[in-house]
This record gives structure tokens, C-alpha cells and sequence, in this order.
């Protein structure tokens, strides 16, 4: 059975009400439907490790720029916010190593479980610091 992987779209749910967030968080998307644009168009896995490695690598560096925010407000849930992020990337990490080492992942599913993952974040634990 496909998974169908539904392309990613900004609406009010996502906004945390930080501009620098919001605008890191619309890339993010960016850049994930561009991953999915590329399995759809069937792109070999070089095409496809390329994109997950830059699409961690933004990860990495938007997720240090909430914890700043966080850490210069002093945010009561940055420890939490902290450990989130980093089960995150390690699993973005891991998925990406599978990828290039072509350890037969499958990608639709890899896909729709990154972009869950990513919703539920920023509709859940990113809409406490807003405020």
C-alpha cells in the first residue's frame, strides 16, 4: 500500500506569533515539499540525500535559534523544548544515514512521518513560547 504524502501548507494553526520563527518555520515546509516534490518526480537517492542533508542542517540551525529565544526570555519549558529537538534531529540524522547507505528505506513513509513529527511540533510545543 502507497502512503500518500499531502504537500505542507502554512495556515494560523502553525504561527507562533514570532516573525523569525514563522519565517524559519515556512522554509522549513519549503524545503520539506521540495523533498517531496523530488520523490514524486522519482529523483535517485543522491538528489534525495542532498535535500534531507540540507533540510537537517536548517533543522539544526532554526532549532538553536528557538532555544536562544527561549533561553533569552527565560522560557520555563526550554529544557523539554531542548529534548524534543534533539530526538528530533537524531532522528532525522538516522533516517538520512539509512538513505545514503541505501538501507532499502522507503521513503513515502520516512516523508509523512518527518512531516508529522514537524506539525505536531510547531502546532504543539512551539505555540507555548509565542506568548
Amino acid at each position: 500500500m502507497e502512503t500518500h504524502v499531502t504537500l505542507l501548507t502554512w495556515n494560523h494553526t502553525c504561527s507562533v506569533g514570532v516573525r523569525a520563527m514563522d519565517d524559519q518555520h515556512g522554509i522549513l515546509m519549503d524545503t520539506m515539499n521540495e523533498l517531496r516534490q523530488a520523490l514524486v518526480r522519482g529523483s535517485g537517492r543522491e538528489q534525495l540525500s542532498e535535500l534531507l542533508d540540507r533540510l537537517i542542517e536548517f533543522t539544526r540551525m532554526h532549532f538553536w535559534s528557538e532555544e536562544q529565544l527561549m533561553e533569552q526570555s527565560a522560557f520555563p519549558g526550554l529544557a523539554e523544548h531542548r529534548a524534543e529537538h534533539h530526538s528530533m534531529l537524531a532522528q532525522m540524522i538516522q533516517s538520512a544515514h539509512r538513505v545514503q547507505y541505501g538501507e532499502g528505506v522507503q521513503m513515502r513513509p520516512l516523508l509523512c512521518s518527518l512531516r508529522d513529527g514537524f506539525l505536531e511540533h510547531i502546532e504543539g510545543l512551539d505555540q507555548a513560547y509565542g506568548p
